[in-house]
């Protein structure tokens, strides 16, 4: 199944869920345990009838949920299919059934407050240091490109953050190379940046705003924030979905 652009998942108008990172992400407030189990059990019974499901984690309060296809088709500008990990038609439409069982369960959806975390380093030689990363971080040197057409590390067990490589044109530069990549949901970016500012923090590059805000701390190191510039963009249109 094709992978989605942004644009199009944007279009799906998917009230609860926000597009971070690769995948979608929605948070339920539940009052107890047992109403997030009940209503866990619900969306794995709809889970079932469509031969997909969604990564759930539990917490006190709430329930986090993540959808993403294993086997998303992404062709590159040569033509080349490669499979991805990323959000396809089957994830939008059982988002949109998560979101009527929530109604039917009584739970609100807190979608501000999702957020994922990756991990960034530059690098001009991705493909010989990608393997003592991949098993440094998993243990398996199968992550090294798994659902991705990079070098990027990804594990499968889902224990770590990702780490994918920039290209790095001073190798030789002492300069931090790790940072961190913030993901939040479009709503929820402004209020991130100030709180980062207003800590002390000072915005160092904006020149791919809104999709990028770079923000560095009192001794120069570096963390993004990141959001999907479109879904704030159709936020944003007039008598958007």
């Amino acid at each position: 199944m094709d992978m989605l652009r942004g644009h199009e998942i944007a279009e799906a108008g998917l009230t609860d869920w926000r597009k971070l990172a690769q995948g979608l992400h929605a948070r339920y407030l539940v009052d107890d345990f047992g109403a997030g189990a009940r209503f866990v059990v619900a969306v794995g019974e709809a889970g079932d009838a469509v031969g997909h499901h969604p990564i759930v984690s539990m917490g006190e309060g709430y329930v986090d949920l993540k959808l993403i296809s294993a086997d998303a088709v992404y062709r590159d500008d040569e033509g080349t299919e490669h499979l991805v990990e990323w959000v396809t038609q089957q994830d939008v439409d059982l988002a949109r059934r998560t979101t009527e069982i929530a109604a039917d369960h009584g739970l609100a959806a807190d979608p501000a407050s999702v957020s994922v975390i990756e991990l960034g380093l530059d690098t001009a030689d991705s493909a010989t240091i990608a393997p003592v990363w991949a098993a440094l971080l998993t243990g398996n040197a199968e992550a090294q490109g798994h659902g991705s057409p990079s070098d990027e590390i990804r594990d499968p067990a889902g224990r770590v953050p990702n780490l994918w490589f920039g290209d790095d044109d001073e190798p030789t530069a002492p300069r931090q190379r790790f940072h961190v990549e913030v993901y939040v949901a479009p709503e929820a970016a402004p209020q991130r940046i100030a709180a980062a500012l207003a800590a002390g923090g000072t915005v160092v590059d904006d020149s791919e705003a809104p999709s990028l805000i770079v923000i560095a701390d009192q001794d120069g190191n570096t963390g993004v924030v990141c959001i999907d510039a479109s879904a704030a963009a159709a936020s944003a249109t007039p008598g958007s979905a």
